[in-house]
């Protein structure tokens, strides 16, 4: 049994007086893919945001290679080795890509990911690099915001809403990544709308309904209305 990375138990976490998550427990084994589904608003970016500290949370509800980080400042989680894909990308938009992605790497983490192998992943960034980001289409915007967050050389990425607007083809291409970026021995959260392409590229699965877990586990273990119904809560 592969021990987890991540562990999450009885997490709560809101904002101000609306609780968003309720009780929540998960774990994170070294080198899998989680994808988190669930309907809008189910809690999924609630969750992530509480791992990368950006949501507080309790100190003992999320522990990393057991340390307990719950509630920490986003920079010093990021620090010890988890990094974010927020939604929306949010590239820096007076940079250029390269710009973009050399504040990834500001930390100096060892590890695989540098320029090169960044751009060895994404050849069309290394094409545009002295273009500034927010001047790419949305999937090469994506395409960097993954590359910033890979030049942090993190055990752990968080994938927020990875093909939220993006065409299909992109998203494809995006995917098609994802296992070379596991290889590396990079464990990831995936929040995914679109369940299908999620639950395919997943170890396991855990799905939300109104901040509360409604199915979890190894996605060939359930039927396509189990998994429906859980989403739904039909």
């Amino acid at each position: 049994m592969i021990e987890p990375i991540l562990v999450l138990r009885g997490l709560k976490a809101g904002y101000g007086d609306f609780q968003a998550l309720f009780g929540i427990d998960l774990d994170l084994r070294e080198g899998e893919v989680l994808a988190l589904i669930g309907a809008n608003g189910a809690g999924k970016s609630t969750l992530i945001r509480s791992i990368m500290g950006l949501v507080p949370s309790q100190r003992e509800m999320i522990r990393f290679r057991g340390e307990a980080i719950g509630g920490m400042r986003p920079d010093r989680i990021a620090g010890r080795g988890i990094a974010l894909v927020p939604e929306g990308r949010r590239l820096f938009r007076s940079l250029t890509v390269e710009e973009n992605l050399m504040i990834g790497g500001e930390r100096g983490r060892p590890g695989v990911w540098t320029l090169d192998t960044v751009y060895s992943l994404f050849p069309a960034l290394q094409e545009r690099c002295h273009e500034l980001g927010t001047a790419l289409s949305g999937g090469q915007q994506q395409m960097v915001a993954i590359g910033r967050a890979l030049m942090a050389n993190p055990e752990v990425i968080l994938f927020d809403e990875i093909s939220l607007g993006l065409a299909p083809v992109v998203i494809k291409d995006i995917y098609a990544a994802l296992p070379a970026i596991i290889r590396t021995g990079v464990s990831a959260i995936l929040v995914e709308q679109d369940v299908g392409r999620a639950l395919s590229a997943a170890h396991r699965f855990v799905c939300l309904q109104e901040g509360r877990i409604s199915l979890a586990g190894e996605p060939r273990s359930f039927t396509r209305a189990d998994i429906t119904a859980a989403y739904f809560g039909a």
